[in-house]
């Protein structure tokens, strides 16, 4: 990716064009199953279970964040994973039901061809990979290695029994699970100037824009809760005049960033500008923000907005799964982690944060 912040939208996939994904060797995508770029080190199921509920994470996205200057990331892809439980997300902070891994490879390897894949469709549709070349097979539900298979058909695999349950629930008895998810193709732009010199306001534009101001007005009124009907003395007062004034500068910083397009659902900027925060609270410090393995420190690489969640399906993700923004921050050299899925580091924001609460590492 270029320099500058990039900002990701979701362009919903068809039958008629779900191949470019699958065909695609390095796909940016939103949903569906990952299509992991590296065949071997993939994370183990207990690095993809919940840190709170131990459930398996399901899928939530994957971006090619390719680095021209490092022979050895010249293809790379980040992916990262969600737990299903709205329980789970009760707490703002490190880990607990987000995941994000990293995955890299030199242009000469022993997996993918030099050449770039082909932009032609193939004449017929192609199946959903259930197996990684080497011959593994793959979970139906999260694309993950899948040991554990169907006792009655004995070709529908699994990562583990919670998945098992979960497709059979979902159809697997009627119709072996055919169909699943939908999925999102993530298209990236630059971001454009924030008051280029001869804009102009499209009268759409500006009512798309105002449409998303008042989404985000309405998870962030959720922050004012019922008082108490104590008087409260002057220094009290004064306070919390002083901290809504702080929040809400914060948070008009942030829609003013998105006004422009509203529908982004991903901030890139691996090293250069920062995440735009939803909120003043609950924002990490440096010492929040854990080393690599290696040593090295990590930066902050890219951020997963709100509205991502108007795009995930109930029967996807679970009931109720609510974040301001998720913050990814990956390791600053780049490390080859010994040729496995390196975990990085994801953070979670929300919209309002009781003061009372503290964050929970997985």
């Amino acid at each position: 990716m270029a320099g500058g912040v990039e900002l990701g939208f979701a362009e919903a996939v068809g039958p008629g064009a779900a191949w470019r994904l699958r065909s695609a060797h390095f796909p940016s995508k939103v949903g569906g199953r990952p299509a992991w770029l590296g065949e071997t080190g993939l994370p183990a199921s207990d690095a993809l279970r919940c840190g709170r509920c131990l459930q398996p994470r399901a899928f939530l996205l994957q971006l090619y964040a390719p680095l021209p200057d490092r022979p050895d990331a010249f293809h790379r892809t980040l992916f990262v994973f969600a737990c299903r439980g709205a329980a789970c997300y009760r707490l703002s902070g490190p880990g607990g039901p987000l995941c994000a891994f990293r995955s890299q490879l030199p242009r000469r390897n022993a997996t993918y061809s030099e050449e770039p894949p082909s932009e032609e469709p193939p004449p017929l549709p192609e199946p959903v990979p259930r197996r990684l070349r080497s011959g593994a097979a793959l979970c139906r539900v999260c694309g993950c290695l899948g040991p554990r298979v169907c006792g009655r058909c004995r070709r529908a695999a699994y990562c583990g029994p919670e998945h098992q349950a979960l497709d059979w629930r979902r159809g697997h008895r009627r119709s072996c699970g055919r169909g699943g998810d939908a999925e999102y193709e993530i298209l990236i732009e630059p971001e454009e100037p924030e008051f280029p010199a001869d804009s102009t306001v499209d009268p759409d534009d500006e009512k798309g824009a105002g449409d998303a101001s008042k989404k985000l007005e309405k998870q962030e009124e959720s922050r004012v809760t019922s008082t108490t009907s104590d008087v409260l003395d002057e220094e009290t007062l004064e306070a919390m005049a002083k901290h809504e004034t702080k929040e809400d500068k914060i948070f008009q910083t942030f829609k003013d960033r998105i006004t422009v397009e509203p529908e982004q659902i991903i901030r890139y900027c691996r090293g250069g500008e920062g995440p735009i925060w939803v909120s003043g609270e609950n924002i990490p410090e440096e010492k929040d923000i854990p080393n690599c393995l290696c040593g090295a420190k990590r930066v902050f690489e890219f951020q997963v907005m709100p509205q991502l969640l108007n795009h995930l399906k109930v029967d996807s993700l679970g009931e109720s799964i609510d974040w301001g923004t998720l913050v990814v921050y990956t390791c600053a050299e780049n490390c080859s982690a010994e040729n496995k899925y390196a975990e990085e580091f994801i953070w979670k924001q929300d919209f309002s944060v009781d003061s009372t609460e503290l964050p929970l590492s997985s």
